[in-house]
């Protein structure tokens, strides 16, 4: 039977022609690039953390050199954030990933490893290190803070009065050499906010002001130093940072961020994804060809003799749906395996900055897309089967996956949440086999699948593809031993 469909396959020129232009399709749109960057020669050499992932690094640093083991102690009276205004101006604000409090780092220099315990906007106490790390601390109000040194672990603490002190969270930082800079610091992101369900970034970065007192240290006391860290590689710094010292008081103004670098509209670049753009023309184009595998048999009158030279009817559809499969999976991966090296090189030479990708999450995007859209057309035989003709199967399948991708991801025209819902429930789920990128809740963006964020990890969303070709699969296979020929 296998030996038999296949023949039928590459006996229409059509099908087979169809197939070719799909693989075509995959790598040409790869090859056209479709973005224009501004990161050539060495211009966008990125600042990478610790780990080796991309980081933004600006903050205002009040600090003074610290020898060996240690703690530093201070309480945040105030943190005020302003944003930009559309005019001209700023007005007051909350940014919820402001942020104020004390930090030890390696270095002044940008992507250094750190660890820092920080009052925030609207998150509470948070102890963050190096860039992806982050703990909640309690959520009873404390602005008192402390972090301590032993070696190459620091503990983060807080407190309500300066006396009582919950440990937030201990990390340890083998890069840490014995003498690190230490001290308050002031930062402020990106403003996001959130319009009928869609986010929208504004342009430009905000700022924040926190008030110290109390600032003591274990460690020598040696002089104060203001320094601008300026490590961006997302949200810049803003122009006005500082600090003014009365007494034992700190006012520190900063901007900018200490974390990972997203891909969203207040991130920076693209991810490789884009190089699979081509991917959702393949999959029309498979899609339709299932489902006309089956439908034209139907049309032609032709299924009759298929049925009776096997009247075994669950081996016709699975031998059907088997010779789809392959089809589309092998001409899917000959277009993965160009498009997704090629189109990252384009992209490069026309200045867009890419994440740097392992050797298994590049096979992961290859394999995975050219399994999801073989898939796709075994689930378009399988709806042929049901529908029996083709304007409907191809409807259906449509409706099922394309037109989810398309409102969510190719052209996001619905609300975050409504967007996130189709790519969780629908077939579409399993283009998350394309995700590269991280969502990192201590940074806001716009975290959706038209910016390479998809709600679910990659294979569990292409098991939500599994489920709906096995369930179409067993539903073709009921009304195909129960409906005539």
């Amino acid at each position: 039977m296998i030996r038999a469909e296949w023949m039928k396959f590459r006996s229409v020129r059509g099908w087979v022609i169809a197939v070719v232009v799909a693989a075509v399709a995959i790598v040409g749109f790869a090859v056209e690039g479709g973005s224009q960057g501004s990161c050539f020669g060495n211009s966008c050499a990125q600042l990478t953390g610790p780990g080796g992932e991309a980081v933004s690094d600006s903050f205002y640093f009040v600090h003074q050199p610290l020898a060996g083991n240690g703690a530093i102690t201070a309480r945040v009276t105030s943190l005020t954030s302003a944003v930009p205004v559309p005019h001209g101006g700023t007005q007051r604000a909350v940014v919820p990933w402001a942020k104020a409090g004390i930090i030890l780092t390696a270095s002044l220099a940008g992507g250094s490893a750190y660890a820092a315990i920080m009052v925030t906007g609207s998150h509470g106490i948070r102890m963050q290190d190096d860039y992806t790390g982050d703990v909640a601390g309690p959520a009873v109000h404390t602005d008192w803070l402390r972090l301590t040194r032993s070696g190459s672990t620091v503990t983060g603490y807080a407190s309500p009065d300066g006396t009582h002190w919950t440990r937030v969270g201990a990390v340890t930082l083998p890069a840490l050499p014995a003498t690190v800079q230490g001290g308050l610091f002031t930062t402020s992101p990106q403003y996001t906010q959130t319009s009928l369900g869609v986010a929208a970034i504004t342009g430009d970065a905000s700022q924040s002001t926190a008030v110290f007192d109390h600032a003591a240290l274990t460690w020598p006391a040696a002089a104060w130093t203001g320094t601008n860290v300026d490590g961006s590689s997302g949200p810049a710094a803003g122009p006005a940072t500082g600090y003014t010292r009365a007494g034992g008081q700190f006012t520190v103004t900063g901007s900018g961020d200490i974390g990972p670098v997203t891909y969203g509209p207040s991130g920076i670049g693209t991810t490789p994804a884009q190089t699979l753009a081509g991917a959702f023309i393949a999959l029309i184009i498979l899609a339709v060809t299932g489902a006309m595998f089956i439908t034209a048999e139907y049309r032609r009158g032709l299924i009759r003799v298929t049925l009776a030279a096997c009247p075994r009817r669950g081996r016709v559809l699975a031998a059907k749906a088997l010779v789809t499969g392959l089809v589309a999976f092998v001409v899917a991966l000959a277009g993965t395996a160009v498009a997704v090296p090629l189109g990252q090189r384009v992209l490069r030479s026309h200045g867009v900055y890419l994440p740097p990708l392992t050797v298994l999450t590049e096979g992961r995007m290859i394999v995975g897309t050219a399994a999801a859209l073989a898939l796709c057309a075994v689930l378009a035989v399988a709806i042929g089967t049901v529908a029996r003709r083709g304007a409907a199967a191809v409807a259906a399948v449509i409706a099922l996956i394309a037109a989810p991708y398309v409102l969510s991801a190719s052209i996001p025209v619905l609300p975050l949440g409504a967007g996130d819902w189709l790519m969780r429930v629908t077939p579409a789920a399993a283009f998350a086999v394309e995700q590269t990128v991280v969502q990192y809740p201590q940074v806001d963006d716009v975290y959706a699948p038209a910016y390479g964020y998809f709600p679910l990890p990659a294979w569990a969303g292409f098991a939500v593809l599994c489920a709906w070709t096995a369930v179409f699969l067993a539903l073709a296979l009921v009304t195909l031993n129960r409906r005539d020929a």
